[in-house]
């Protein structure tokens, strides 16, 4: 395993049913996610790929074959084990923001370094750094109910990222949000991959959100079906990339530039 790599997955399945009536969900999986990388998972429904994060975040598990972060195999994990890699090695974005709605934002992205016993005055300068990074400086004395539906999905994705996780995991994560606030989110996503070399995984149906990334994994009846790399060319053009391969898929995509 290459030492930038974050994350691999090999040849994973997932079946569901018994031998009467079997599905593959996952029917053979296997591909790397480097350190840095914005990745995203593209697919129509039913093809897979929320069951495949599903499996990399380990809120399900896979049939056979192995999934390594940080070159260890999470497949093995049970118990005390998971959680403290859950809590240590992953950070999680929800379409639905799960926010507490009796505590502020700060308190919100307090929570994650609480768990994990942070310093109160260090415990502040990651708050107000991704903060800065995600531009709510201006809600973190805010609760949930006074906010936007964005500024609570970028909270969000500041309790996901302030204890720095090898790997961020974002499950359509604009699907609860208008089009000025999914961009705004995305955007955000961008700059913590560009500018913190964050590692991110997104699962979306729609290609101008997965415009934002740097590379896709196309998923088709449980299976790599496609994968495209923006390379040097500039957001749109890949944009357009990508709709080829979702017409081929027979997809469609909900925004455009």
């Amino acid at each position: 395993m290459n030492i930038n790599t974050i994350l691999k997955v090999k040849d994973i399945e997932k079946v569901y049913g018994n031998k009467g009536k079997v599905t593959h969900a996952l029917n053979g999986i296997s591909f790397e996610v480097n350190k840095g990388e914005f990745l995203g998972i593209m697919g129509s429904s039913g093809s897979g790929k929320s069951t495949l994060l599903n499996c990399i975040s380990t809120i399900d598990t896979i049939t056979s074959g192995h999934v390594y972060v940080d070159e260890e195999d999470i497949t093995l994990l049970g118990g005390s084990k998971l959680s403290k890699f859950r809590r240590e090695k992953l950070g999680f974005i929800f379409q639905d923001y799960n926010l507490l709605d009796t505590l502020t934002a700060y308190e919100n992205i307090s929570l994650a370094l609480s768990i994990n016993h942070c310093p109160v005055n260090k415990m502040k300068q990651e708050i107000d750094n991704v903060a800065l990074a995600l531009n709510i400086e201006k809600v973190l004395n805010k609760y949930p109910y006074e906010m936007s539906g964005g500024q609570q999905q970028r909270v969000a994705a500041a309790r996901a990222m302030v204890a720095h996780p090898s790997l961020l995991l974002a499950d359509e994560p604009t699907g609860a949000l208008d089009s000025k606030s999914a961009k705004m989110l995305l955007k955000s996503l961008e700059d913590l991959n560009r500018n913190q070399e964050a590692t991110i995984l997104m699962v979306t149906h729609d290609a101008y959100n997965a415009s934002f990334c740097k590379r896709i994994i196309f998923i088709k009846d449980g299976k790599i079906f496609n994968e495209l790399y923006k390379g040097s060319h500039d957001r749109k053009t890949f944009f357009n990339s990508i709709m080829e391969v979702v017409s081929v898929l027979g997809g469609e995509s909900d925004n455009v530039f």
